[in-house]
């Protein structure tokens, strides 16, 4: 499966690293986002890595990344607004870095990914602010 994603894609190792560092980069210097990241991540190096591997195995299936996303994410100082402007960087740089199947790839799993960040930070901190509230479901 991950042959037939490449090939299609136009996606590999060496252009998922292209994508990732110079999205990375652009957040950093990003005025809403930049200093988000840059209170949590004190070694961009590894962090880079990690992300490396989490969309080799979102974009390709590959099984890289054993990590869990959304605790990373609950707690943040976010709403849909930084998420609006974390996919637009992303879908910059995709066209800039990936040919035009790998772009719409690879930005078809970020909306999903950032929906779904969004509802468990946005539930998470509903739940904190009134802990005796019934869940909602769906």
């Amino acid at each position: 499966m991950t042959a037939a994603l490449m090939e299609r894609t136009g996606l590999d190792d060496g252009r998922l690293t292209t994508l990732v560092h110079a999205f990375y980069g652009k957040i950093r210097k990003d005025a809403v986002l930049g200093p988000i990241f840059d209170e949590r991540i004190a070694d961009w190096e590894p962090h880079l890595a990690r992300m490396v591997e989490f969309w080799s195995s979102v974009a390709l299936m590959t099984g890289r990344y054993h990590g869990a996303p959304v605790p990373k994410h609950v707690g943040l100082p976010v709403d849909w607004s930084h998420f609006e402007r974390w996919l637009a960087l992303f879908r910059e740089t995709a066209h800039e870095t990936c040919t035009p199947e790998g772009a719409a790839h690879v930005i078809e799993r970020a909306e999903r990914i950032a929906r779904s960040l969004n509802i468990a930070v946005t539930d998470a901190a509903e739940a904190a602010a009134n802990p005796h509230a019934v869940p909602r479901l769906g």
